[in-house]
């Protein structure tokens, strides 16, 4: 399998090189050029594998021998041994034929654990295989940062920058980062916003000039094809636990940069009956006007009580385009232009198109809040900002309660005490018993204005590796 620019300026890539590259050199993201296709039987047949089964069977195809099956198989047990569930994902039930997927039983309570747990034993296993050394540069609102640092940090061939904006992330979200003492691991809180910290790593990734001699960046955000990958295969899991492929299945969607969703839409295409693939948003709600009303223009950021949703460019919505414009990377490179102009409008057949899969929600802080209340009032289920808005979103726009509704459990709640508190909850949501000394840490971060020459500065001087 290739895998091939959305902007179709790049010459195709094997999958070794993709996970190594980032960005294309043409500004896109690369998708393979061919989805894996399961037939009814063969997703039946798997109703009994175990979480990590699955995986192997789902990712295999992507691979495509760049790993020989049995290190593939330890790759993926390696990276699943540190959830703190049996069944890795759960579901847990809400209503009728509504159910919570937790995703957030990883060991930085959040579903950014199922792609970057393997991405980092991934990276370590290939990096070793070439003998070679890279830096990774990421950008955060909050949970990609702890999940990547969790990931890689035990990784000899790897030195790591985040980006996350300063004062802009739960004091839990930062303590994860800033708290983990190594030598090659390196937290930048930047003034600014996750927009301008995304904008960063790409102008970066375009110039890597920065760089000492014999290094590349590599992205650890979902731009990386490693982590649409992994997140596919929860999609898979949650169906044949609630009747698939026999039965179709809805899933609800916390919504920022797209990656997360646009693995279901890949699930979808790749032979899984989904009915709705439901984008929710927060007030900073670009995706959902896109989806609803055509309209991608960009508004100023609103800095919300879910801080991982407060992002305005999602980067993962290209590879979408890219797909319903039937792969016509030109159009696509127009769009983006169009985009970066405030300026893009879908065509009217591919918006047609787009809506017989997805369906979008807005909801606001004060909505959100009033979920969690209820939910904990009415249920004992405490959730976190991003999934209510994502169960709210669920109840909104659902099309009919025959069909199961899955909600993603996107983070812990013990991960945003301020929203749960204003919800009615009496206290703090207490950590998990690995994380109950997190406050009494040291933290380690340098704080930096948002300017290209300053970061990267930073970055070239700090390379340990």
């Amino acid at each position: 399998m290739k895998y091939i620019s959305t902007r179709g300026g790049a010459a195709p890539k094997s999958f070794e090189d993709v996970i190594l590259t980032g960005l294309a050199p043409d500004g896109g993201l690369f998708v393979p050029d061919q989805l894996p296709q399961f037939s009814h039987n063969e997703i039946s047949s798997w109703a009994d594998l175990s979480y990590q089964e699955l995986a192997l069977n789902i990712m295999s195809p992507f691979v495509d021998g760049a790993i020989p099956q049995a290190d593939l198989k330890r790759l993926i047990d390696k990276s699943y041994d540190t959830f703190r569930h049996s069944e890795i994902a759960p579901l847990v039930k809400t209503g009728k034929n509504e159910w919570i997927l937790e995703l957030f039983h990883g060991p930085t309570l959040a579903f950014k654990d199922f792609a970057l747990q393997f991405l980092g034993n991934l990276l370590d296993y290939t990096l070793e295989k070439r003998q070679e050394k890279v830096v990774i540069m990421g950008a955060t609102s909050g949970d990609t940062g702890s999940a990547a640092i969790e990931g890689c940090r035990r990784c000899d061939n790897i030195d790591i920058f985040i980006l996350h904006p300063h004062q802009r992330v739960s004091e839990v979200q930062r303590r994860q980062m800033t708290t983990v003492q190594a030598d090659n691991i390196h937290n930048i809180a930047m003034h600014g916003n996750f927009d301008d910290c995304q904008n960063m790593v790409k102008a970066s990734f375009s110039d890597q000039s920065f760089l000492p001699d014999g290094r590349q960046l590599v992205a650890v955000n979902s731009i990386n094809w490693a982590r649409i990958m992994a997140q596919i295969v929860y999609y898979f899991w949650a169906s044949l636990r609630l009747g698939g492929p026999d039965q179709e299945v809805s899933f609800s969607v916390p919504t920022g940069n797209f990656g997360d969703i646009f693995a279901g839409y890949l699930a979808s295409k790749m032979g899984l009956p989904i009915k709705q693939l439901v984008i929710a948003t927060n007030q900073n709600d670009i995706l959902h006007r896109c989806i609803s009303a055509n309209d991608h223009t960009t508004r100023p950021l609103e800095q919300s009580l879910a801080p991982s949703m407060d992002i305005m460019i999602s980067s993962n919505f290209e590879r979408l385009l890219f797909d319903l414009y039937d792969h016509d990377g030109k159009a696509v490179a127009d769009l983006m232009a169009d985009a970066k102009s405030g300026d893009m409008r879908l065509s009217e057949s591919v918006l047609s198109t787009a809506r017989q899969l997805f369906s979008s929600y807005r909801c606001d802080d004060k909505g959100m809040v009033e979920l969690i209340r209820d939910t904990y009032q009415d249920h004992d289920y405490l959730l976190d900002p991003h999934t209510a808005i994502g169960l709210a979103a669920a109840r909104s726009c659902r099309a009919d309660l025959e069909t199961p509704m899955v909600t993603l459990a996107t983070a812990h709640p013990a991960k945003f005490p301020d929203a749960v508190k204003q919800a009615g909850y009496p206290s703090d949501p207490e950590l998990p018993s690995h994380m109950a000394d997190l406050f009494e840490r040291e933290e380690k971060f340098t704080v930096l204005d948002n300017d290209l020459l300053a970061v990267q500065s930073f970055i070239s001087d700090n390379i340990t590796v």
